[in-house]
């Protein structure tokens, strides 16, 4: 492209943003660079004006007095003393610079008894003050010096040698024009930026709030976990080092007291059921440990959640068997979700494991599923002690709570929290409907595949 015609625009906006920045610090915060930067354009304008006007008068025909000269090269001074004290941050002097001599000048004009039309520049002056000076005594003194002015020139004094609308009318006219332009062009400058500012605080409000509400969040977290790893060392301190002092008090006695075969036969069953009880409790501890790692996986598939559970009962029939409790699944239609499967196994595994302990001889676990558009819903029923309302809310509070078995077998709440951490992270609920005498149906969901 020929150098003449290149587009003139990122010049523009190059010479536009100098302006705007120049006096800027970093100390100021945000509201007072928008302030400087309207009163910098304002002014850049203004010397703008003030080199434009002495050309049209000089291209005009009718005759101009000598103090509308230096009327008109005024704006052209005032505005570049503005900028260049800004320039070297002498952001107080600048202001009053210009609230002093715009006016002052501007009511020159009319006490030389020469109505140029300009007289709306007073209403500018009064307007900008509110916007830019601080401190209510210089907004008083510079609102009350523009109005006096005001008053003083064009309300008192009435009578003029040189009325501009009749000695060359159309420079009257361009004066109202500018006075109309700058008026209104100030205004929306300062509209402008309010409104940018406001919707900056706005978004800053957006980000702080968002940024606090994930401190907070955290914070529950942290929490949380605090309240877990208290729970954590209860379990270890209790459930898990009696029937390990139990084993060590067995083969203590095996090795003092050389216990016959007879009675170590008699210890072994109690021995064992606290040793199956210690296994599915370290099970318990290792997947909540594994849970709340960064790091764990979290890998949904689709999944036959009848061939898991099928699986699964399998296994846990021995442990069913000792209670002589039957286990059923209902139907055996297959029904396939989008879950974890090491997670549902979890699951399934504890849920069962609870109903077998709080189950008496010759009871019944069921495990049913129901499929519809969006969910399968997965309930195990068993026809064990039941519990209160206490109790149901415990469990779901994560609170720390001991009780035992049909059979003595220990039971800690954990398998039950690990089971609600698990169904929520597959995207599921889990509920539980129980009353003491009748049995207990806890109840979850995962996405149907």
């Amino acid at each position: 492209m020929n150098p003449k015609f290149r587009n003139p625009l990122p010049v523009f906006s190059t010479i536009f943003k100098w302006v705007k920045n120049n006096g800027v610090t970093d100390e100021m915060d945000g509201y007072e660079k928008r302030r400087l930067g309207i009163f910098n354009l304002i002014n850049f304008f203004g010397s703008i004006t003030g080199l434009i006007l002495p050309v049209t008068a000089l291209l005009n025909d009718g005759y101009l007095p000598p103090i509308a000269w230096i009327v008109a090269v005024s704006p052209a001074f005032i505005s570049l003393g503005v900028l260049i004290s800004n320039h070297f941050f002498r952001h107080y002097f600048a202001m009053l610079w210009y609230f002093t001599l715009y006016p002052l000048v501007t009511a020159l004009v009319y006490v030389n008894s020469i109505d140029v039309g300009i007289e709306l520049f007073f209403i500018f002056y009064a307007v900008l003050a509110v916007f830019f000076l601080q401190k209510i005594r210089h907004l008083v003194a510079a609102i009350s010096f523009s109005l006096l002015c005001f008053i003083m020139v064009y309300v008192v004094k009435r009578e003029y040698t040189f009325v501009m609308a009749e000695i060359n009318y159309s420079f009257y006219v361009l004066n109202h024009i500018l006075s109309l332009l700058f008026i209104f062009g100030g205004l929306f400058l300062i509209k402008k930026e309010n409104i940018d500012y406001q919707n900056e605080i706005l978004v800053s409000n957006e980000e702080l709030n968002n940024y606090n509400l994930e401190i907070e969040q955290q914070k529950e977290e942290l929490k949380e976990l605090d309240q877990l790893k208290s729970k954590l060392f209860s379990i270890i301190s209790h459930d898990l080092r009696l029937p390990l002092y139990g084993l060590k008090n067995l083969f203590k006695s095996i090795h003092e007291n050389d216990l016959p075969p007879d009675e170590i036969k008699i210890l072994l069953p109690e021995v064992v059921k606290d040793l199956n009880n210690t296994t599915d409790l370290m099970e318990n501890l290792l997947q909540w440990a594994k849970s709340q790692m960064r790091g764990e996986v979290f890998a949904p598939d689709v999944l036959n959640l009848t061939e898991l559970i099928s699986q699964l009962l399998k296994v846990m029939n021995i442990q069913a068997g000792g209670k002589d409790i039957q286990l059923y699944l209902k139907p055996s239609s297959l029904a396939f979700a989008y879950a974890d499967r090491g997670m549902m196994e979890t699951v399934m595994r504890n849920l069962i494991s609870n109903a077998i302990k709080f189950t008496p001889h010759n009871g019944s676990i069921s495990i049913q599923l129901i499929e519809d558009t969006e969910w399968v819903e997965v309930s195990v029923k068993d026809t064990g002690l039941g519990m209160s309302e206490e109790t149901m809310n415990k469990i779901f509070a994560g609170e720390y709570f001991s009780t035992k078995g049909t059979s003595n077998e220990s039971g800690t709440g954990l398998g039950l929290m690990i089971c609600r951490d698990f169904v929520h992270k597959n995207g599921g609920e889990i509920s539980v409907k129980s009353k003491p005498g009748e049995g207990t149906t806890f109840t979850f969901t995962v996405p149907k595949a």
